[in-house]
């Protein structure tokens, strides 16, 4: 967007990971902090490497650290977890090099997980997967390709949008029970047993694309009926934007129900854009949302406010409003930024005006000088996007940086009618000052009554500040 160029430009400098840093792995993570106050995480200053597996003793978090002067040390992890009064999950994936048909290829081969509770006691815990893909005569890796097409994911294609034909419901369970198996299983113990506690999973990789909340145990449990959920891209994230939500100048505490008109966003279902995503190949057209738009409405009438819908909903308006909203409420079609890759940034389809094109993107986003509590990202895989050493670069992520506290994006292509459910629940608790966090999982309980099937209610997860 045009008017975007106007905005405070952020300055980039590194932003850190708490994602392996020892023997086996070694990472470079870059991080952005503008005029001490604002962290910001360009795709174009992040670099990425894993060198062989050797066999090492346990790690423990100050070794994982030590290489890096600008990673947080043990205290001040310890000091994370407490401000988020939170236990902190952390997972990290070894490979090995092997070599297949003369082709070297890195396969997993053990996973580590740390727990860092609210006290600050630490344990680790680790899984042979080389060990595990014997067993299930799988690699560990594949059930992440396999969960994401059975959640319908979108592929690129030159002539659009293709969506997997979505399996039954059977082969569903089987991957979340796996995943469940190696991911949450070997620290189920170290996890805290009121559902009110908080638990955030700060995963690696493909880990990003995991849906925690319907990971599933052997009696048919989904982990969000234990536990309350969100995640971040690392212990040193969290910590940013904890800092910068504390410094910043006439703060005031967020409670959602006292949140005046012009603190608050809802948009849904915009009229779509005047041209094309790419002019060259006029592959992307987005249809109509009527469920979004109801949504939005629903939304709307609990806030005592009015939405911007269809034409109303233009690139400029919503831009100019997003500077004072404390909520901002996004139910629009979302895309892949280039068409080519699946794992593309993302891209917002929103009415065009005179002055834009109505295509929101996400290093538009990132520009922005945000105060937001909350964006909520209703449309497809608003989650995902370009998958790297410390996180995803997408629209979660650019929100995050253009000054939000908290995302609540999507991890595949969302029911329009379900997400009507889900949200008009979420809405409701987070009105009653529920947390964020909690406001989420009490909404997918809710609407999992009426649409028990997890592709239905799982596919939203909180990033960022509880």
């Amino acid at each position: 967007m045009k008017t975007s160029k106007n905005y405070f430009l952020i300055s980039i400098c590194k932003v850190t990971t708490i994602l392996i840093i020892f023997t086996a792995i070694t990472a470079n993570y870059n991080s952005a902090i503008a005029n001490d106050k604002l962290p910001i995480f360009k795709s174009n200053q992040i670099s990425f490497k894993q060198t062989k597996t050797q066999h090492i003793a346990e790690p423990t978090l100050t070794k994982q650290l030590a290489n890096s002067s600008n990673t947080p040390n043990i205290e001040q992890i310890k000091q994370v977890t407490k401000q988020q009064n939170a236990t902190i999950v952390q997972y990290s994936i070894v490979t090995d090099e092997s070599t297949v048909n003369e082709k070297t290829e890195a396969q997993e081969s053990e996973l580590y997980i740390w727990v860092i509770k609210p006290t600050g006691e630490m344990q680790f815990r680790k899984i042979d997967l080389k060990a595990w893909g014997k067993v299930e005569n799988n690699l560990f890796l594949n059930l992440f390709s396999r969960n994401r097409r059975h959640h319908g994911a979108i592929s690129a294609e030159p002539k659009g949008i293709v969506v997997y034909e979505k399996p039954k419901n059977k082969s569903l369970k089987f991957d979340l029970h796996k995943l469940h198996q190696v991911l949450i299983e070997p620290i189920a113990d170290l996890l805290p047993q009121k559902p009110e506690e908080r638990v955030i999973f700060i995963p690696q990789g493909e880990l990003f694309t995991v849906p925690f909340a319907a990971l599933q145990d052997a009696n048919g449990k989904y982990l969000i009926e234990k536990h309350t959920i969100s995640t971040a891209p690392s212990i040193q994230v969290l910590d940013l934007l904890y800092q910068r939500q504390k410094g910043r100048k006439d703060a005031k505490p967020f409670v959602p129900k006292h949140i005046t008109d012009d603190e608050l966003l809802i948009v849904g279902n915009p009229t779509a854009p005047k041209t094309a995503l790419n002019p060259a190949r006029d592959n992307c057209k987005p249809s109509r949302l009527p469920g979004a738009e109801e949504e939005a409405k629903n939304i709307a009438q609990m806030f005592q406010t009015q939405p911007l819908i269809g034409d109303a909903a233009t690139e400029t308006a919503i831009a100019q409003k997003m500077l004072q909203a404390r909520i901002i409420h996004l139910a629009t079609n979302t895309f892949p930024q280039d068409y080519d890759r699946e794992d593309s940034p993302g891209v917002i389809a929103l009415a065009s005006s005179q002055q834009d094109d109505g295509w929101l993107k996400t290093e538009e986003i990132q520009n922005f000088n945000l105060k937001a509590d909350l964006v909520v990202l209703t449309g497809g895989n608003t989650a995902l996007g370009r998958i790297t050493g410390d996180g995803v670069i997408g629209l979660s992520r650019a929100f995050l940086a253009a000054g939000a506290d908290s995302v609540i994006g999507s991890l595949w292509n969302v029911s329009d009618i379900s997400t009507v459910t889900l949200m008009s629940e979420f809405y409701g608790n987070l009105s009653k000052n529920t947390d964020k966090a909690g406001a989420l999982r009490q909404a997918m309980l809710e609407t999992m009554k009426k649409y028990p099937n997890p592709e239905d209610w799982a596919a939203f997860t909180l990033i960022g500040l509880l």
